[in-house]
């Protein structure tokens, strides 16, 4: 994943209907503009059209994205994030692998104050996956709290 800083006028995705999308997560950028206010506020990201494969079986595995976080000095450009996502629809991951490396990418792009990336994937073989990757990482002890 490329990391890309833009002034505002130096995003490259934006307003370009010509753009092709990433052909995997290694060459999607996650662009980003200056925050434009000092206080804490929260911004919610959420897409049902999210698809990566199996690494075992290569079917595909579809889930619903939802980012939320508390930006520091950089926010995500929306569209840029729009074109990293669908780069994972040919990428062979498990899910939980998936999950982490959104959240770690993410931090990467903007280093936000916090940032929780949860993943909802459909149910195959009856059984639904929702994971939840936080940044920063909270101790989780071996009883679970």
């Amino acid at each position: 994943m490329k990391r890309t800083k833009s002034k505002g006028t130096s995003l490259t995705l934006l307003g370009r209907s010509e753009t092709k999308l990433p052909v995997s997560p290694a060459e999607a950028r996650l662009e980003t503009f200056p925050n434009p206010t000092r206080r804490n506020y929260h911004i919610h990201f959420e897409t049902d059209d999210f698809t990566c494969l199996c690494p075992v079986t290569g079917q595909p595995d579809f889930a619903r994205i939802d980012i939320d976080y508390v930006p520091d000095r950089l926010c995500v450009e929306s569209k840029s994030l729009k074109f990293y996502l669908a780069s994972y629809r040919n990428e062979r991951a498990f899910n939980e692998a998936v999950t982490n490396r959104i959240l770690d990418d993410f931090v990467r792009a903007c280093s936000p104050r916090e940032a929780i990336v949860t993943a909802q994937f459909s149910a195959r073989g009856g059984i639904a996956l929702a994971i939840r990757a936080e940044y920063p990482d909270k101790k989780i002890g071996r009883d679970g709290r």
